[in-house]
């Protein structure tokens, strides 16, 4: 496993999405369990808290009142809709559930419709530096978490280890770094586009790593950091 902690930055991507972040955490010891009680209360809570909030706003009324209008303008460029906001919409409106999946990658979910902020979840020790951040010119080629072939969209940005991409924004995750019941140490990136302030991205990363602790609560802070363009 390399040092994912040092996270090289493109300077392509500081010039093309000004204003952009990138947060990383980086947890050891945060071993999967079938069950994660804790977690699961927190969920019916969430979406108790979704439903209150916005069962009877439309979908104009969620964009303006969350940080998913910079999602949506991002996302608009590869003509797109933020499946984050479709995913609001299921659990507010038609009061479907948030799923009960592998309670690390359960985490992410929570976190990401409790803020709305995009978030991959990686194994750590899958994850080979040199880490880069980049912006994808449209070539690259990688395997999806289903195993499908995937080809990253031109101008999107996307996370490499020494081995390939590990995830784009438009495309999603890897196969070869995804968490699994056999997961030990996690990775967890968020990305960020411009329009959204700092706070809210640390805020997404503490409510993250007290997802972890509810799961693993032997779990342990490795790594926290936010990078601006």
């Amino acid at each position: 496993m390399g040092n994912v902690v040092m996270i090289n930055i493109s300077p392509k991507w500081e010039a093309t999405y000004p204003g952009a972040a990138l947060g990383i955490l980086s947890m050891r010891k945060a071993r999967s369990v079938e069950k994660a009680p804790a977690l699961d209360a927190k969920r019916v809570s969430l979406e108790e808290k979704i439903r209150d909030r916005y069962q009877s706003l439309d979908r104009q009324q969620i964009l303006e009142s969350t940080e998913m209008a910079a999602y949506a303008t991002y996302y608009k460029r590869f003509k797109k809709t933020y499946h984050l906001l479709l995913q609001l919409e299921s659990v507010a409106k038609k009061n479907k559930a948030i799923p009960q999946i592998n309670p690390l990658v359960q985490a992410v979910f929570m976190a990401e419709m409790n803020s709305f902020l995009l978030t991959a979840g990686h194994d750590l020790n899958q994850v080979i530096s040199p880490i880069k951040l980049e912006i994808a010119d449209g070539s690259e080629i990688y395997t999806s978490m289903r195993g499908e072939k995937l080809i990253c969209k031109s101008g999107d940005m996307a996370m490499t280890d020494s081995q390939g991409v590990i995830c784009s924004i438009i495309r999603g995750q890897d196969q070869r770094t995804m968490i699994t019941n056999n997961t030990e140490n996690v990775f967890y990136v968020v990305y960020v586009p411009p329009g959204i302030p700092g706070e809210a991205v640390e805020n997404h990363l503490t409510d993250l790593a007290e997802n972890v602790k509810l799961i693993s609560p032997q779990a342990q802070l490795d790594y926290q950091h936010i990078y601006v363009a």
